[in-house]
C-alpha cells in the first residue's frame, strides 16, 4: 500500500525473531525499537477492530470473538517484552518510555472497550452464545470478554465514558510513576 510507512528493517519487532522457540532477541531490541513498534502495534490494531466493525455479516463467534482475540498481535508482543524488560532490567531510557506509552495504551484500550459498534457485536455473540454451539473454552473466552467490556465502561453513558478515559488517562501516569518510586526505593 503506498501510504503505509516504510518499515524499518532493523527493528526486530518487524520480522521474526529468528531465535529458538521465538524468544524475544532481547540482545537485538533497543530502547529506540520500541515506540515505533507500539505506534505501529496501535496502528495495525486499529485497523483490525475497524475492520470487525465494518463486517457486515451478522456477529459470529469467529468473525467478532475470535477476530478480536487475534487483533493487535504485534503491539501484544511488543508490549509482553517491553514491561517485562520495564520491570527485570529498567534504566533510564525504558522509564521515560514507560512514562510516555502508558497513557497512549490506556487511551487505545478505551478506544477498544468503549467502542460502542464493537460492543454491540460482542454483546450480540454473548446474548445468542447458544446458536453457536461453544465448547467449554470457548464459552470461557466469550464470557471473559464480554465480563471486560462490561467491567471497562462499556455500558455507561457518554458522559460517564469521558469521565472514565480521563480518570483512565491519569491513573496510567500515577501507577508508572508509584511503581517506579517502588523500585527506586527499592534499589536504595
Amino acid at each position: 500500500c503506498k501510504n503505509e510507512k516504510k518499515v524499518d528493517k532493523s527493528n526486530p519487532f518487524f520480522s521474526e525473531f529468528d531465535t529458538p522457540f521465538n524468544v524475544p532477541a532481547f540482545d537485538k531490541i533497543m530502547a529506540k525499537h520500541y515506540m515505533p513498534a507500539f505506534d505501529t502495534g496501535m496502528a495495525e490494531g486499529r485497523r483490525e477492530i475497524a475492520q470487525i466493525v465494518q463486517n457486515k455479516k451478522k456477529p459470529t463467534f469467529k468473525n467478532t470473538i475470535v477476530a478480536l482475540d487475534n487483533a493487535g498481535e504485534l503491539l501484544t508482543n511488543v508490549s509482553a517484552v517491553f514491561f517485562s524488560q520495564a520491570s527485570a532490567n529498567t534504566n533510564d531510557s525504558l522509564q521515560n518510555i514507560e512514562v510516555e506509552i502508558s497513557p497512549k495504551l490506556a487511551a487505545y484500550n478505551d478506544e477498544i472497550r468503549l467502542n460502542p459498534d464493537l460492543f454491540r457485536k460482542v454483546k450480540y455473540v454473548y446474548d445468542n452464545q447458544a446458536q453457536f454451539n461453544l465448547n467449554p473454552e470457548q464459552t470461557f473466552i466469550l464470557e471473559n470478554l464480554y465480563k471486560g467490556f462490561v467491567r471497562n465502561g462499556a455500558n455507561l453513558n457518554k458522559q460517564d465514558q469521558d469521565t472514565l478515559k480521563k480518570i483512565n488517562q491519569r491513573l496510567s501516569v500515577l501507577t508508572v510513576k508509584f511503581e517506579q518510586n517502588v523500585l527506586e526505593e527499592t534499589n536504595n
